[in-house]
């Protein structure tokens, strides 16, 4: 295991050691479900410490990377995707520039799932949306209480059947929850002045155009649903 040689580099040593061992799973083409050398070899052939091994190695074991197994010992796994990030998004630390990078990245992904919503949605789906309508809390001006705009929107991402987008909605849902108590007397007027122009778009209408199978009409109106956040980040992005 020559290949696994520790250089200078202006790296911290447990950065380099899970470096070395991230190509080494590469250069071995390991797969998920591969054993891989015990701590004892893999500190050998890096030269390093069993301590510092093992901090980089707890660092993979986080990103689900890999598990030990009883008689097996190590073995590589298929981490979740978005495990990690959903460990160290955290609103409160974000920048407003990131909260807000995130929140135009939900409209676009929403917006984007458009056709696999249509294309797998069923009548059971309609019927769970209804429910989720009918017991929605709703305040003035189109405010959802955050349980119902989560459910409503968590199942629309569901129905696609892609799970690392519903992944994404739970790790966004905490982000939109902040950024709504955060920015709540920026957003009020914003939502005001849609309600009087009759831009409102509500859960119920939403589902309407679904049940109505109507795409083109669902994704201008989601995009109305979304116009608060768009002219609220329009506002205040400038300069």
């Amino acid at each position: 295991m020559d290949d696994l040689k520790i250089q200078n580099q202006p790296l911290t040593l447990v950065d380099q050691v899970e470096d070395k061992l991230l190509n080494y799973f590469k250069m071995h083409d390991l797969r998920a479900g591969s054993a891989i050398p015990n701590e004892q070899e893999l500190a050998n052939a890096l030269g390093v410490a069993r301590s510092v091994l093992r901090e980089a190695l707890s660092r993979l074991k986080m990103m689900g990377m890999i598990e030990s197994r009883t008689r097996r010992g190590m073995i590589l796994t298929e981490p979740s995707i978005l495990g990690g990030m959903k460990r160290v998004v955290d609103p409160r630390i974000l920048s407003e520039e990131t909260l807000f990078d995130i929140l135009g990245f939900r409209i676009a992904l929403e917006i984007g799932i458009s056709p696999d919503l249509f294309e797998n949605v069923t009548p059971k789906d309609i019927e769970e949306l209804e429910e989720i309508v009918r017991m929605s809390e709703m305040f003035e001006n189109n405010a959802y209480a955050p349980y119902s705009e989560f459910s409503f929107h968590a199942k629309l991402y569901k129905i696609t059947g892609n799970k690392t987008i519903s992944q994404f909605q739970e790790i966004i849902h905490p982000v939109m929850t902040f950024v709504k108590d955060k920015f709540k007397d920026l957003l009020e007027p914003i939502n005001v002045e849609i309600k009087k122009n009759g831009d409102i778009v509500t859960h119920e209408d939403l589902l309407g155009y679904i049940k109505r199978n109507d795409e083109t009409g669902y994704r201008k109106a989601l995009e109305k649903h979304f116009l608060v956040y768009k002219i609220f980040m329009k506002n205040n992005l400038k300069g």
